[in-house]
């Protein structure tokens, strides 16, 4: 896992490349997004639904580079627990906490 300081630096770059994906969205959620994002400040619904991935990705992403969390993955880890299973515990714990 990527350190939180190479994150920043990373994000702070002007050109990151992107990638083209497809997701479905229900219309209504788009139409949403479309009407909203301009009240927002943003110039459309895509920058919109990038800053509220972002949002929550960083949310994630500082829970689980928590020491505490770290240590608990790594000692499973050594028990023979697979990483599938680790991100199952961490994620019903998280919803616990929430």
């Amino acid at each position: 896992m990527k350190k939180a300081s190479e994150r920043i630096q990373q994000r702070l770059r002007k050109d990151r490349p992107m990638s083209t994906i497809s997701i479905r969205i229900p219309e209504d959620v788009v139409d949403d997004l479309k009407e909203i994002a301009p009240a927002l400040g943003f110039s459309g619904y895509q920058p919109l639904i990038r800053a509220y991935i972002g949002q929550g990705l960083r949310k994630d992403l500082a829970r689980l580079e928590n020491p505490q969390t770290q240590a608990l993955a790594e000692s499973l880890r050594k028990h023979g627990v697979a990483d599938k299973i680790i991100a199952e515990i961490i994620a019903e714990t998280r919803l616990r906490s929430a």
